[in-house]
């Protein structure tokens, strides 16, 4: 490459901004690699014999040792021997430079290359690598074209490795203008050069432009199709990706642990056991599985398909190393330790085995683990979804103790558990208190507000956000038409969801169609819920119909419930829903008959209904419950005190709806078994076990029925009354 070529790219030089070393601190701010308790390290031993023999007066000497400190990731000791050199060259400054890009102190590298700058020392062509990279790393446009510009200003000699550094920057900053045309000027391309400006295309979507180069890439190394493969899969395009994949089985070179790494994660996006069993097998017999990465994806790729067992004989079979003290293990491994526990957690959430999640979540707390956004993401998500508050709430205020900034994916989680746990309030305030509002957040305070029954208020943030804006999307959607069910508010459902398909351009999904279904149903409308399902063309969504189905019920309409729950069950005759539903139906209006025999059917086919579950968090530990439950430990003083506490109730008001009893028996009997709900013995035992004012929050799996409602509203209006609260 000429001069000439790299002028063609006209910049105007800064000044280079200085960078602000005061967060850094000189102690080690990674564990010396080679250091233990027991022994110096081989480095140490080498800078105790330099200073004897008196070599370390020597800078080629001296720089030697300060390389050996940087690869050694010792970055304090390497500080430490820098700023006592008496002289430095460009050499001593680049390694150095280039030992903090390393470890991603990307500022205190720029740093460094402003404090070269003033001490006039004339950066070379591994210098400017170095820096580029940093550019790139914390996106510095500005400096990067101004470096650029001191490149073609003092006619750095400039090889393919030099520019691609140039190359790469531009991509990474999203300068795909530059790049393209820096592309295109140059004479001497290697094969980095070309897998560069391919994945730059692939970054912005252009997949045929991206695909093209593919072809024409001379000599396509694993790089080339690591970089494709992976591509395809960021663009939504798995099947595609898995097309290459099996190309570079057949032609291509082989495998190194990215290739095995990129392609467990399309195994885990598609959910092929099979072949990811196969990829497993191949890392075994090649003898990579002990590479970090490559088992975090084996162990994610487990958990995604669902095979926690497999994916925990990995994942305890980790070193020993990894359930160590925090300060006698090393960095890597504590790193390497802290994914792998991150991937079990979000693994254990995604299957529901939330104990298994906490435990392992409590380990990296525990042994002093880096605990990411991610994994407190995921942790917080799992706490809304079984009502975990005071968990929520320690996670919250540990973010604030260590000032760790709150993000809009992690705000959004904390938005929708204080919700899920009846905190509105406490929603509202993470809300308010964050400065950068996404899409990601409205969406979830809207979402909140329909969930607490708020349609007006969900609506009026809808609206809000499209003001300040935001384009919502197709989870927006989902939260302001749930909140025009949840407050009967059919003439503005109608509207948003037309509004959803004619200015935004978003087609309806199973659960807006749903939500119009539920709308529509809880209204009474339900001839129009037919013609609605016909227009739209969506009788094969079963969604649809148990939506449709539980309106029946609820307006006590069993020719159209029995018109509908024969659709649902052409369409899931193994699911319990139609069945339970039909014959709640037939109950409600008396024809005990006709419910048996539905009950009958159920058995006869082998078809089993999931029980209603109620339960509580008391003293960190979750007690459930379910109908009649006479499990627990305590379970004589619970009822005895259930019984009570009903009479007393009684006296005020409240009386049992004994209609909502499905079967065919004495009203006694009824009563009985309205009495002992879970939602009931749940809150019985909170009662029992809790100080006079603590807030006492019940989780359910199915919806409360209307009895426990009133129950529960009783309950709090005797509180009220003995509080003297209006």
């Amino acid at each position: 490459m000429t001069r000439n070529i790299m002028s063609t790219l006209s910049f105007e030089i800064h000044p280079f901004q200085s960078y602000s070393s005061s967060s850094f601190q000189i102690e080690n701010p990674k564990p010396n690699l080679l250091n233990s308790s027991s022994k110096e390290s081989t480095v140490d031993i080498i800078h105790a014999k330099v200073i004897k023999n008196g070599t370390i007066q020597h800078l080629h000497v001296g720089n030697y040792l300060l390389n050996l400190y940087v690869k050694s990731q010792n970055l304090g000791y390497a500080q430490e021997l820098f700023d006592e050199f008496s002289d430095r060259d460009v050499q001593s400054w680049t390694i150095l430079i280039a030992g903090f890009n390393r470890i991603g102190s990307s500022k205190m590298a720029l740093d460094l290359f402003t404090k070269m700058q003033k001490e006039s020392i004339s950066p070379n062509k591994f210098t400017f690598s170095s820096v580029l990279k940093c550019c790139a790393s914390v996106n510095d446009l500005r400096m990067g074209k101004a470096i650029h510009g001191l490149i073609t200003r003092d006619g750095i000699i400039l090889d393919v490795v030099l520019v691609n550094s140039i190359l790469d920057f531009y991509v990474k900053c999203g300068a795909f203008n530059y790049a393209e045309k820096l592309f295109e000027l140059m004479t001497e391309k290697d094969t980095v050069s070309w897998n560069i400006i391919i994945g730059a295309y692939l970054q912005i979507g252009d997949m045929q432009k991206a695909l093209s180069l593919f072809r024409w890439l001379p000599v396509k190394d694993v790089a080339s199709w690591n970089t494709i493969i992976d591509g395809h899969m960021r663009n939504g395009l798995e099947s595609n990706a898995l097309d290459l994949l099996y190309q570079i089985v057949e032609i291509g070179p082989v495998f190194n642990e990215a290739t095995f790494t990129i392609a467990l994660v399309l195994v885990s996006s598609l959910s092929i056991l099979e072949l990811g069993k196969q990829i497993h097998g191949r890392v075994l017999r090649i003898g990579i599985h002990n590479d970090g990465f490559v088992r975090d994806s084996i162990i994610d790729m487990y958990c995604k398909c669902g095979q926690m067992e497999k994916a925990s004989v990995i994942f305890q079979s980790l070193p020993q190393d990894f359930v160590r003290h925090n300060s006698k293990i090393s960095w890597d491994e504590s790193v390497v330790g802290s994914i792998s526990c991150s991937v079990m957690v979000a693994g254990y959430v995604l299957n529901g085995r939330l104990e298994e999640a906490l435990k392992v979540f409590g380990t990296m707390v525990r042994e002093q683990f880096e605990v990411d956004k991610f994994t407190l993401t995921t942790i917080v998500s799992a706490c809304a979804n079984v009502g975990l508050l005071e968990l929520g709430q320690q996670i919250h205020g540990h973010l604030l103790k260590i000032g760790h900034k709150v993000d809009v994916f992690l705000g959004s989680s904390m938005i929708d558990m204080y919700a899920k746990c009846g905190r509105l309030d406490d929603a509202w305030s993470i809300f308010r208190q964050t400065n950068v509002r996404n899409i990601v957040l409205w969406t979830s305070m809207i979402s909140s507000c329909a969930l607490h029954g708020q349609g007006r208020e969900a609506i009026r943030l809808f609206e809000l956000m499209q003001n300040e804006g935001i384009t919502p999307n197709e989870v927006s959607f989902v939260g302001v038409l749930t909140a025009c069910t949840h407050a009967g508010l059919v003439k503005e459902g109608h509207k948003y969801f037309k509004l959803m398909k004619e200015v935004y351009g978003i087609k309806p999904g199973v659960e807006h169609l749903t939500c119009m279904v539920d709308l529509l149903g809880r209204a009474g409308r339900l001839d129009e819920i037919k013609d609605f399902i016909y227009e739209n063309a969506i009788s094969h969504l079963t969604a649809v119909w148990s939506a449709f189905l539980s309106s029946c019920r609820v307006h006590k309409n069993i020719e159209m419930a029995r018109w509908v729950s024969e659709k649902l069950l052409e369409l899931e005759p193994f699911e319990a829903g139609a069945y339970v539903l039909l014959s709640n139906t037939c109950a409600t209006n008396h024809r005990w008959d006709e419910a048996a025999k539905l009950r009958g059917l159920m058995q006869e086919k082998g078809v089993k209904k999931h029980p209603g579950q109620s339960w509580i968090q008391l003293k960190n530990r979750v007690h459930t419950f379910v109908m009649g439950d006479r499990s627990h430990p305590q379970e004589a003083e619970i009822y005895s005190y259930l019984d009570n506490l009903i009479g007393k109730l009684k006296e005020i008001g409240y009386s049992t709806d004994v209609n909502l009893v499905m079967q065919d028996v004495e009203e006694e009997q009824k009563e009985v078994l309205v009495s002992f709900h879970s939602e009931k013995l749940a809150i019985a035992y909170g009662l029992i076990c809790t100080s006079h004012g603590t807030p006492i929050r019940v989780m359910k799996n199915l919806r409360v029925c209307t009895d426990c409602h009133n129950f529960i509203k009783t309950c709090e209006n005797a509180v009220e009354e003995a509080l003297g609260v209006n």
